[in-house]
């Protein structure tokens, strides 16, 4: 598949960097592009998206291909102000080396984060597919990997691919990879929406496998992303349809989803040992959750801390000293991890996220509702984060910075159209 550049937008902004030619630039694109696909391999920390993201970090504004709009800065401040929060957390921990890693980890995905605002605001529309389509390929390989080894098609990958009875693909939990696969569902379920039937009955396909890995990562809080990430993707599609007829596919299309979503539940429901689990995990009020030593108990130790720790605990600190696992909320946890300065701009982040997202879905009626995707797998995110601890995963951030790349693009420039060529795509 071939990537392609078209240098008349290259004026379509300010960026950083030299005029590099449309040959470096489509070369610089394939990167950043495996660069994204490789982000569902996360088996070590180190993974190979870091490596390669490190890189990236580089290349994309050497090449030109990172415009700097106002808003970025304050993009940037925010994230900053979050990590150095961190810093000084890390200053009341029992032992240093560990909260100055995970504080460190944090802004090198908060710089990244930047850097992926900037690429997508210098040219929203093919930058943003093109991240999505490495994303969907990724998704699509952790899937089907998941799948391989949670039906033993390879015995000697099973223990690799499964954990506990549950499919992690080629992620090292479950819980990451079933809300991994989230985002990439909604666009399938957006491209199923958008595209005529043969490419819609492939997307349909895509989506059957993504929704069967969701399903068996056993993954509660997957579960709860999914259902508020498409109600709300739907939500969005119905309001910003430019015409009735728009609307109505749309409630068609829902209803085969979830004709599809039944048949699904039913054939996994029709093997023994994913009926046994799923009714397991179907409760809401695990053993592990409730009881002074449970989830729930540690909460609550957890927002005394908060109360009694202006500066924070610093990162994981909670986990070694104060109770037997982490947080599992990640708004807590951010409080403990950077302070009262770096969980309130947290949230503040959160919450202009969402505010920037929703002009967005707004200002794209009557275009193609990407912009209801990435808002809509962000929302299902935020909610998730009640459930379990978000601050380091890759695409909370890749997610969070199309986002603001596109919101902070001139208006003309993040307003897609129906069928609009695919320029800048693989």
């Amino acid at each position: 598949m071939a990537v392609t550049y078209d240098a008349v937008h290259d004026r379509a902004a300010p960026r950083v960097g030299s005029r590099a030619s449309p040959g470096i630039k489509r070369l610089a694109l394939l990167y950043f592009w495996i660069t994204i696909a490789t982000g569902g391999v996360v088996y070590f920390e180190p993974s190979p998206y870091d490596a390669l993201m490190i890189g990236a970090m580089a290349v994309l504004p050497l090449v030109g291909l990172v415009a700097l709009p106002r808003g970025l800065a304050v993009y940037l401040m925010l994230l900053c102000g979050i990590v150095a929060g961190g810093y000084i957390a890390s200053t009341q921990a029992g032992v240093l080396g560990v909260p100055v890693t995970h504080v460190t980890v944090t802004l090198y995905l908060a710089l990244s984060s930047v850097v992926i605002a900037g690429f997508v605001a210098s040219r929203p529309e093919a930058h943003v597919r093109l991240i999505l389509s490495a994303y969907m390929a990724a998704a699509l390989v952790a899937a089907c990997a998941a799948l391989i080894g949670y039906f033993n098609v390879v015995p000697a990958l099973y223990e690799i691919l499964t954990e506990f009875g549950r499919a992690r693909g080629t992620f090292k939990d479950p819980n990451v990879f079933g809300a991994f696969l989230v985002p990439a569902l909604l666009y399938a379920f957006h491209a199923v929406l958008t595209s005529r039937l043969p490419r819609a009955s492939l997307w349909a396909v895509a989506m059957t496998i993504l929704l069967f890995g969701t399903l068996l990562s056993f993954s509660r809080g997957a579960w709860l992303n999914l259902f508020v990430a498409l109600t709300a993707y739907c939500f969005f599609v119905f309001v910003i349809a430019a015409t009735n007829r728009e609307r109505i596919k749309l409630i068609l299309s829902i209803v085969m989803a979830g004709v599809l979503a039944v048949g699904v539940f039913a054939a996994a429901q029709s093997i023994p040992k994913v009926a046994e689990l799923l009714g397991e995990r179907a409760s809401f009020e695990q053993s592990y959750d409730v009881g002074p030593e449970g989830r729930f108990g540690g909460q609550e130790k957890a927002a005394e801390l908060v109360m009694q720790h202006p500066l924070g605990i610093g990162a994981l600190e909670f986990g070694r000293v104060h109770h037997h696992e982490d947080v599992h909320e990640v708004y807590l946890n951010m409080y403990l991890n950077t302070g009262w300065l770096g969980g309130t701009l947290y949230i503040f982040l959160v919450l202009a996220t969402l505010v920037l997202g929703l002009k967005l879905v707004l200002r794209d009626r009557g275009g193609d509702g990407v912009s209801a995707v990435l808002v809509a797998a962000f929302i299902g995110m935020v909610l998730e984060g009640a459930v379990v601890d978000t601050d380091h995963w890759r695409h909370f951030y890749l997610i969070m910075a199309m986002i603001w790349g596109m919101a902070l693009a001139r208006p003309s420039q993040t307003r897609y159209s129906r069928g609009s060529g695919r320029s800048g795509e693989i």
